[in-house]
């Protein structure tokens, strides 16, 4: 008889002058089988943890992905994650749950890419994710709650989106901790003041090189700025007024409580009566200017009656 590997459920056993596989149960020793187990998971772990994308270069916990003409992302990271570069791709969509086994990321840059949207719960095993950097996409709107989960975030990087029409005005709850927020240079003429009320820790914004329409709505997101943030925005100078026309090109931080003045005009009693006044003289020579017309209409039709009668 030949001789078998003690911890293989294969064993080889000589027939005759030939050698043959047969399938046959093994009893390996519990130890052997045990130390067997844990390698083989620690094998895999150890290649989990050590494997890199494609394309990728991974060091220290950073895998840097950019500027590889990606069309999407890349699959399989390193588990221990922490800093992930997707920036200056083609990448227009995220998969939902892309981030799921990356519990320890703490840097997310997707900037310069093609994205118009993120998918629900993207977030919600990035618990420690502290920095996101979405600038130099296509983003058009910032849904409600769209940052929810990551509710760890320090800065968010919105700038450079040109179709960036609309923020929601719940579109950074619960975010207690986010201290920078940048939405310069995208197309936003009006941002609700109930999207930054949440944000207690907010210190620096951003939000020069958009086209701001500074009437009434803005006074209350102005005021708030004034009293709230305790370092004014770096790019003051660069957030001016496109409208209205009284306005355009003013500094958005140079508006005082002057400037909305007209919004807070109240009328007294003599002006309504005042106004009730003109509406009445405005009505009585309306009527007046009509029955004139009519006077001299007929009268015109009477006329040319009696001129055609003596042509006759």
């Amino acid at each position: 008889m030949g001789s078998s590997w003690p911890c293989c459920c294969w064993q080889r056993i000589e027939m005759g002058p030939a050698w043959s596989q047969l399938v046959r149960p093994c009893s390996p020793k519990p130890a052997l089988l045990l130390a067997s187990l844990l390698l083989t998971a620690g094998l895999a772990l150890a290649d989990a943890v050590a494997s890199c994308p494609v394309l990728c270069t991974c060091r220290s916990q950073v895998v840097d992905c950019s500027s590889q003409r990606l069309f999407s992302v890349p699959p399989d990271l390193p588990l221990d994650t922490r800093n992930l570069s997707l920036a200056h791709n083609r990448i227009a969509t995220v998969p939902p749950g892309y981030l799921t086994c990356y519990g320890e990321l703490r840097v997310l840059d997707l900037r310069n890419n093609s994205l118009v949207e993120l998918p629900p719960g993207l977030f919600l095993h990035a618990k420690r994710l502290a920095h996101l950097d979405l600038s130099y996409n296509n983003f058009s709107h910032v849904p409600a709650d769209m940052f929810v989960e990551a509710r760890g975030l320090l800065r968010i990087d919105l700038s450079h989106n040109p179709w960036l029409r609309k923020v929601h005005p719940k579109a950074f709850q619960g975010l207690s901790q986010l201290r920078e927020l940048d939405l310069s240079y995208g197309g936003l003429a009006f941002l609700s003041l109930e999207a930054l009320e949440g944000l207690p820790g907010l210190v620096t914004l951003q939000i020069g090189g958009n086209p701001w329409v500074c009437g009434c709505t803005m006074e209350p997101l102005l005021k708030w700025l004034r009293n709230r943030i305790q370092r004014c925005t770096a790019d003051s100078q660069l957030a001016e007024c496109r409208g209205p026309p009284e306005v355009e090109g003013a500094p958005l931080f140079s508006l005082t409580e002057e400037s909305f003045k007209a919004c807070h005009l109240t009328l007294t009693l003599d002006d309504y009566l005042f106004i009730a006044f003109v509406g009445f003289v405005v009505s009585i020579a309306s009527v007046a200017t009509n029955f004139l017309l009519g006077i001299t209409a007929n009268c015109c039709h009477r006329w040319n009656k009696a001129s055609e009668e003596e042509e006759i």
